[in-house]
């Protein structure tokens, strides 16, 4: 219930608004409207066929940018409901903040960043909110989704100097070095938990990682050892989840425990006093960063930097930027509808305009779409 809700939490009456007008409902608070608006988005749909780790055709096992983004909501809104925050907006910015990911995970997003040099560049954070902003086209009254504030706040996770300058009230902060509110700062920290944790899953299922190896990492060997030494004839895959459902609750127990005790140091009195306190609120203990730290280390260098994984990444790569430099040289392979936006352009000789349009068509594939619309231009 909302009067249940702490001082510091975000209040949906008290919301900063949307930025199109819009009637309010009897029976639904301001952020459960952006949740349900979000689940029903094309964009949170594809995100069922884009790359976590692996892609999506590789096996139907591993986690989609879908699947991630729903354990991403679940860790967040356990966390939100102990600290007596907002759950529904800690959903809300969870299940929408990956809307922005190219297909093919990181290597699509650096491979469109690498073509869109010469236009402003690519980054999925600023994408999502373009997505939930202009490129959906669901509504009648507005484009977007026509978020309220502090979901748009939540999705924005990194900005620099400049685009922060083209965003009116949503940029200030980062100009400022002020922070987001609390529900923003939960989500943020349940994305790397969760990614944390469930990449050592997928990578052991896919046989990249090996349970002996990853024993190297302390906070892997601590939940090991205590799983094996009251189970000592589990299978492998009874194993595997045992210890990372154990390593996720050892490390949202400390975040929750040192969260509370970082808010009872600051005792901020509203939302806009955890946005100016100078530090974020929501964090791991020492101890238990340097722990979460050193696996997300080993990760990088055992699992994404793996030759299988590389291989396939150089292949989104190629795919990527064969498709942008297709799309350039001739529009007339982009849909109707684009050519038409492009035309529609205020100067349509203006190639920024074009690879601006090339890079929202690109980064809404999926990454079968991608691959089969290569094909498609190849013939």
């Amino acid at each position: 219930m909302v009067n249940d809700l702490a001082v510091y939490a975000a209040y949906s009456d008290k919301s900063k608004g949307r930025i199109h007008k819009d009637d309010e409902t009897a029976y639904r608070s301001q952020y459960q409207r952006d949740r349900d608006r979000v689940i029903h988005s094309s964009a949170f749909r594809r995100l069922e066929y884009k790359t976590q780790v692996f892609v999506n055709h590789e096996g139907d096992m591993f986690r989609t940018r879908l699947t991630h983004s729903i354990e991403v909501a679940q860790i967040g809104r356990t966390i939100a409901r102990a600290l007596n925050v907002n759950e529904d907006l800690t959903e809300a910015i969870c299940l929408a903040h990956d809307l922005g990911h190219t297909p093919f995970g990181h290597a699509g997003q650096d491979a469109l960043n690498a073509c869109m040099k010469g236009y402003g560049g690519f980054e999925h954070n600023l994408q999502s909110i373009r997505i939930v902003d202009h490129l959906e086209k669901r509504y009648a009254s507005f484009p977007g989704l026509n978020l309220t504030f502090e979901t748009r706040e939540g999705i924005l996770k990194h900005c620099s100097r400049n685009n922060a300058l083209t965003l009116g009230k949503l940029g200030e902060r980062f100009i400022n070095n002020e922070n987001p509110g609390l529900e923003a700062q939960i989500a943020n920290v349940a994305d790397e938990i969760a990614y944390n944790n469930h990449d050592i899953d997928d990578g052991l299922r896919a046989k990249l990682l090996d349970i002996e190896a990853l024993k190297c990492c302390e906070l892997f060997d601590i939940h090991h050892e205590g799983v094996k030494s009251k189970w000592s004839d589990l299978t492998d895959s009874r194993l595997r989840h045992e210890i990372i459902r154990r390593m996720i609750n050892t490390v949202v127990s400390d975040l929750i425990n040192t969260s509370e005790n970082m808010i009872n140091e600051i005792k901020p009195t509203d939302i806009d006093q955890v946005r100016t306190c100078g530090k974020s609120l929501i964090k791991m203990s020492d101890s238990t960063a340097s722990m979460h730290k050193a696996l997300k280390k080993y990760l990088r260098l055992n699992l994404y930097q793996h030759e299988r994984v590389m291989s396939m990444a150089n292949k989104a790569k190629e795919t990527v930027s064969f498709l942008f430099n297709a799309y350039m040289e001739d529009t007339d392979l982009l849909t109707k509808e684009l050519q038409s936006s492009i035309d529609k352009a205020k100067d349509i000789n203006d190639k920024n305009v074009v690879a601006r349009v090339v890079a929202d068509y690109i980064a809404g594939m999926t990454d079968r779409f991608a691959f089969v619309e290569a094909d498609r231009i190849k013939m």
